[in-house]
């Protein structure tokens, strides 16, 4: 099937949460205490444990039956508006607890809550949602008999043991590449034959292949190092913007770009060269538009003798510009070397393997991965802490590896099929991110957290995604990023399986692209990418006529990319029109109207997640105090924010960022916040004695970065 997957165990990842959630103390004290028909609560419960039984099954048959496909997206769907049913029985049952227990729950306060409406859901339209919800999924479950889905047994995979924390990834060994590394240097190293100051030399292979980590590797290099002045790593990939790699490019030999446009952006990089022997890896470049190439190389020129471009890609005319460019050519690894790697990863060393029958079989899943680096370590890593021989015949002969051919590696998508269920969750969100997006660690953990991933845990949420990421981390769902600062992406493969797993439900639009795809009703996340050469937004998202957000009328997540691009407020206020209350994550980065949010916090009752980074808010408007779901909350670069209002009624907000705004005094209401981690005021100056907050026993939990005035 052509058809992006629809993740079975994401939804049996999901109802267990659910399930969990059904049987909270505070779901169950609400029914009894507002006398709802409790046994539409148990059928509810028998729908999700009749569905969750064959959702394995259904994974695997959809790859082949549309009826199942449409069957497993269906059940989705209702696995989504069930959550939404629940989130809103949780969010009533909040507001009364605090009208028992918090005498500041005054008049004041009740004025934005009204905002919500009680009576708009009474008690009768309440079990009349839960009836049409109970008709749905009775109706999926009933259709699982025609469809030939069956329960099927088998263990949760387990999780790989994961080193400590370091800013490092152990790469668990490179092999094979000696000749290849060779190659490089002595085309890096040496100068142009044509006697021009500046050489390209290009890498060219398929994905996977392991073509960034042999630049990595040749980028470390001790002769390298000694031989170039200044060195340079860019993530390129399919969006080749002369301004944006420009501006790149300069922060990567240490200068902050002064400038939009790109005349004096590229006269500022010239000058930074000026006479300096660098090196510059452009990784995974698509490009091959001439005219892009010589606009992109005309700074450089100004570098000494001996400066190189080093590309990778996966097509051979790009980067053909040059007059002549040497071409290294790298192939698949042998069957030995992809077995050693294999190996390293499944066992730590090929040499420890004690089980000849796990040897004969491993070699043969290391044979399946044809070579190609990204396969052997993924599976490797699936592996890595799976000792039974029938595990490991499972993988040998899954039918995934006949699956006709599309853009996802068949060892990849087995890694993925045998992940567990929550791991599989977490990864399918990353769809949301464009290809090649650097990602920091906590900022990925607090997306999780916001969209219900961590519930189901014993541990601290927080830890609890921190685990998840070092599981994908270690199985290479994620790769370190060659960057400066500690942060992580998915290998472009890894991306497109993200995508392909997600389905319809998880969606990003390149605006200002000729896209055939679109969002739809069952879109649930969805991010825009815009990236424009003359920094005019405007007119690129006033192209989309705002379709995409008017179809996705059920989103939990809008934000866009990069971070320091606005949208028009017309995009928010859509938005808030059309989503129905259910977004548990929202980014007005940079928004030039704020203020909107004061007369939409009626819309935002489950929110989660909010950044309000570089928004031109002067003070948090009061409404805000009536997000009571709220768990982080991010006002960084709000450098006109000077006060904040009583927030001593978000009981479950856990991290606060007030970095680098005017805030000089905290209000006294943030003693009530039991369950605050994390508080972010450092790049500050404060009046009087600031930190009798950090010292209170009333949040022992909180690790509290500051600044202090020391005059």
């Amino acid at each position: 099937m052509a058809e992006a997957l629809v993740g079975g165990a994401f939804l049996s990842a999901f109802l267990n949460v659910l399930l969990d959630r059904m049987a909270s103390r505070q779901v169950v004290n609400f029914f009894s205490g507002q006398k709802i028909n409790n046994s539409l609560l148990e059928r509810l419960e028998t729908a999700m444990r009749s569905a969750s039984r064959v959702l394995d099954d259904a994974e695997e048959k959809q790859i082949t039956s549309t009826d199942v496909w449409d069957w497993l997206a269906e059940i989705k769907d209702a696995v989504y508006k069930a959550d939404d049913f629940l989130d809103a029985i949780a969010y009533k049952a909040l507001r009364q607890e605090l009208k028992a227990e918090d005498q500041t729950f005054t008049c004041h306060m009740q004025r934005f809550l009204s905002f919500f409406n009680l009576c708009k859901n009474g008690l009768g339209e309440i079990e009349e949602e839960l009836k049409v919800l109970l008709q749905d999924l009775d109706r999926l479950v009933d259709r699982t008999v025609a469809l030939g889905l069956i329960t099927r047994t088998g263990k949760e995979p387990s999780s790989p043991k994961t080193p400590g924390e370091t800013s490092l990834v152990d790469e668990r060994g490179v092999y094979g590449r000696d000749n290849d590394e060779k190659a490089i240097l002595k085309l890096l190293l040496s100068d142009d034959a044509n006697g021009q100051s500046l050489g390209v030399v290009r890498i060219v292979g398929m994905g996977g292949v392991g073509k960034t980590t042999l630049a990595q590797i040749v980028y470390n290099n001790s002769e390298v190092q000694r031989c170039f002045n200044l060195k340079a790593w860019v993530c390129v990939s399919e969006d080749f913007s002369v301004s944006k790699l420009t501006k790149v490019i300069l922060e990567e030999v240490g200068s902050k770009p002064d400038f939009e446009s790109l005349n004096l952006l590229q006269i500022q990089l010239k000058e930074r060269l000026l006479e300096k022997k660098f090196l510059l890896v452009l990784d995974d470049v698509w490009e091959e538009n001439y005219a892009k190439w010589v606009s992109l190389l005309e700074p450089l020129k100004s570098g000494a003798q001996g400066s190189k471009i080093l590309v990778t890609t996966r097509h051979e005319r790009v980067a053909s510009v040059m007059p002549t460019v040497p071409t290294h050519h790298l192939k698949e690894l042998t069957e030995d070397f992809c077995w050693s790697l294999f190996a390293k990863h499944a066992f730590g060393d090929e040499n420890s393997i004690a089980d000849e029958e796990l040897q004969k079989i491993g070699r043969a899943i290391a044979k399946k991965c044809k070579g190609l680096p990204l396969a052997a370590k993924s599976l490797g890593g699936l592996l890595c802490n799976e000792r039974d021989v029938e595990e490991w015949r499972d993988i040998l002969e899954s039918n995934l590896w006949d699956l006709p051919k599309d853009n996802i590696l068949p060892a990849l998508r087995l890694s993925y099929h045998h992940l567990p269920s929550h791991l599989k969750q977490c990864f399918a969100y990353c769809a949301i991110f464009p290809k090649d997006y650097s990602f920091g660690k906590d900022e990925l953990v607090l997306l999780w957290m916001a969209e219900g991933f961590l519930v189901h845990s014993a541990v601290e949420m927080e830890k609890a995604g921190a685990k998840c990421f070092d599981d994908l981390l270690s199985r290479s769902f994620f790769q370190q990023s060659s960057a400066s600062r500690p942060s992580f992406l998915m290998h472009d493969l890894m991306h497109d399986l993200a995508t392909h797993v997600s389905g319809q439900f998880c969606f990003s639009s390149r605006l200002g692209e000729n896209n055939s795809s679109k969002a739809t009703r069952r879109t649930r996340h969805l991010s825009l990418v815009v990236d424009t050469e003359d920094g005019d937004t405007e007119g690129v998202f006033s192209s989309t006529k705002l379709e995409n957000i008017r179809k996705a009328q059920h989103l939990r997540t809008f934000r866009t990319f990069p971070h320091n691009r606005m949208c028009p407020p017309e995009f928010y206020k859509e938005i808030f029109r059309s989503t129905h209350c259910r977004l548990r994550v929202l980014f007005m980065t940079n928004c030039q109207d704020a203020s909107m949010l004061s007369c939409s916090t009626s819309k935002l009752k489950h929110l989660r997640y909010l950044d309000l980074s570089g928004s031109d808010l002067v003070t948090l408007p009061e409404e805000v105090s009536a997000l009571l779901n709220l768990q982080t909350l991010i006002l960084e670069s709000c450098h006109l924010l000077a006060s904040l209002p009583d927030l001593g009624n978000l009981k479950h907000l856990r991290h606060l960022n007030l970095q680098r705004t005017r805030i000089e005094r905290l209000p006294a209401s943030l003693e009530r916040l039991i369950n605050l981690r994390y508080l972010n005021i450092s790049d500050h100056t404060f009046e009087g004695d600031a930190t009798t907050y950090r010292s209170t026993d009333k949040a022992p939990n909180v690790n509290c970065l500051y600044r202090w005035k020391t005059e």
